[in-house]
C-alpha cells in the first residue's frame, strides 16, 4: 500500500475513503471483491498515481474492470504481488541453473563410465602382448578417449561456473528483494512486518542469554493537523524528517522502524530502559529544534514534536505484552502534555505510590 493511502486508512478519513472506492466501483460495475476493494482504495486515495492513472485510462477507453484485469493490475502496481512474481521468477531462473547442471554432470558420469571401459579394454589388450601397429591403435584409442574425456570435463567446469554466477546473482538479487519486502518505501526505516520479526528475534535472544531489550514507541504530536492544513505530501516530508533523525539512533544492532502511520518503534537489544529514556530525551529535542519548511512553496511549518513511551522485557514476558507496555508509556506521555518520553516502570511506580 503506498504511503498516502496507508496513511489514509488510519485516520478519520478512512471511511470516506471505503466509501468513496465502494461508490466508484458500484459506479463502474466492479465487484467489490477483497482484491478490488484494495485496488480501487489505492485509485481513489492517491489517482495521481501509477495506478490511478492506468484505472483513468482503461475507464476512458471503455474497458470492463473484469477480475482478469484486476490481477494484471495487481501484479503490476501493488507491491506484495509483485515481491511474488520476482520470487518465483528467481526461482523458475534457480530451477533451469540447476537442471542444466544436471545435465552435464549425467553427461560427465556417462563419459567417465565409457572412458573406464575404455581402460580396462586397453589393460586387457596389454596383458596380451599386441603387435606394435596394434598398440599403436590401442595409443591412438585411448588418446582419443582421454580428449573427449577433456572436453566434458571442461564443459562441465563451465556450466558449474556459469551457474554458480548465476546462483550467486539470483541470491544478492533475492536478498535485495527481502529488504525491499522488509522496508517502508517513504521513510526507508524497517517496515511493520521487519519489526514483528525483530521483536520475537531479541526477545528469544534475550532470553537465551538472560540479558534484557527495551523497545520505544515513538508517535507525531497533531501529526493530523499537518496533513489536514498543508496536505500528504506534507506530512510525507513531516515523516521522513523524523524518520531520519529516528534512523540515526536505531541502526544496528538495534532496530528502527515506522511501526504504523506516524507511529515509529525503536529496539534496544541488552540495553536498559533507563539509559535508553534518557538518549531518547536528546532525540526528541532534536526533531523539536528543527523548523520545518514547506518545500514546494518554502513556507513555515513550524516545529514537530513526537511523544515517546519505553518499556523494558520482563524476564519471561511475552513480546506482545512488551509491547502493550509501552504503548500504555506512550499513552501516558500523551495525556500529561506531549513531546515527552515515559519510562513505563517509572510510570507504574508513579501510579502504585499516587495509589
Amino acid at each position: 500500500m503506498t504511503a498516502e493511502v496507508e496513511i489514509s486508512v488510519r485516520g478519520p478519513e478512512a471511511y470516506i475513503l471505503a466509501r468513496r472506492a465502494v461508490e466508484q466501483m458500484e459506479a463502474h460495475q466492479v465487484w467489490p471483491t477483497p482484491l478490488n476493494f484494495e485496488l480501487w482504495l489505492h485509485y481513489v486515495g492517491n489517482p495521481e498515481g501509477a495506478l490511478g492513472q492506468e484505472i483513468q485510462a482503461l475507464l476512458k477507453a471503455g474497458e470492463t474492470i473484469i477480475d482478469s484485469v484486476s490481477e494484471m493490475l495487481a501484479h503490476k502496481h501493488l507491491p506484495r504481488f509483485r515481491l511474488n512474481d520476482e520470487i518465483r521468477d528467481a526461482g523458475d531462473r534457480l530451477s533451469a541453473q540447476l537442471e542444466s547442471v544436471a545435465r552435464a554432470v549425467e553427461t560427465a558420469q556417462r563419459s567417465s563410465a565409457a572412458y573406464g571401459k575404455t581402460l580396462d579394454g586397453a589393460q586387457r589388450q596389454l596383458d596380451d602382448a599386441v603387435e606394435p601397429l596394434a598398440l599403436q591403435r590401442l595409443v591412438e584409442g585411448l588418446s582419443v578417449a582421454t580428449q573427449r574425456v577433456q572436453r566434458e570435463n571442461a564443459t562441465l567446469q563451465d556450466r558449474l561456473q556459469s551457474s554458480t554466477e548465476e546462483v550467486r546473482r539470483l541470491r544478492e538479487h533475492l536478498e535485495q528483494v527481502r529488504r525491499d519486502a522488509m522496508t517502508d518505501a517513504l521513510t526507508n526505516l524497517a517496515n511493520r512486518k521487519a519489526f514483528d520479526e525483530g521483536l520475537n528475534k531479541f526477545c528469544q535472544e534475550a532470553e537465551g542469554a538472560g540479558r534484557t531489550v527495551t523497545l520505544a514507541v515513538i508517535d507525531i504530536d497533531h501529526f493530523k493537523r499537518f496533513n489536514d492544513t498543508w496536505g500528504h505530501q506534507t506530512g510525507d516530508q513531516v515523516l521522513r524528517y523524523v524518520a531520519n533523525v529516528i534512523g540515526r539512533v536505531g541502526e544496528p544492532p538495534r532496530l528502527a522502524a515506522r511501526y504504523g502511520g506516524e507511529e515509529f518503534a525503536i529496539l534496544f537489544p541488552g540495553e536498559r530502559a533507563a539509559k535508553v529514556a534518557k538518549m531518547l530525551d536528546g532525540v526528541r529535542e532534536e526533531i523539536s529544534s528543527r523548523l520545518l519548511k514547506r518545500r514546494s512553496t518554502h513556507e513555515n511549518l513550524g516545529a514537530v514534536t513526537v511523544s515517546m513511551g519505553v518499556a523494558e522485557l520482563h524476564a519471561g514476558e511475552p513480546p506482545a505484552s512488551l509491547v502493550e507496555r509501552a504503548d500504555a508509556a506512550l499513552y501516558v506521555s500523551k495525556r500529561t502534555g506531549r513531546n515527552r518520553v515515559t519510562n513505563a516502570e517509572l510510570a507504574r511506580k508513579s501510579a502504585v505510590q499516587a495509589a
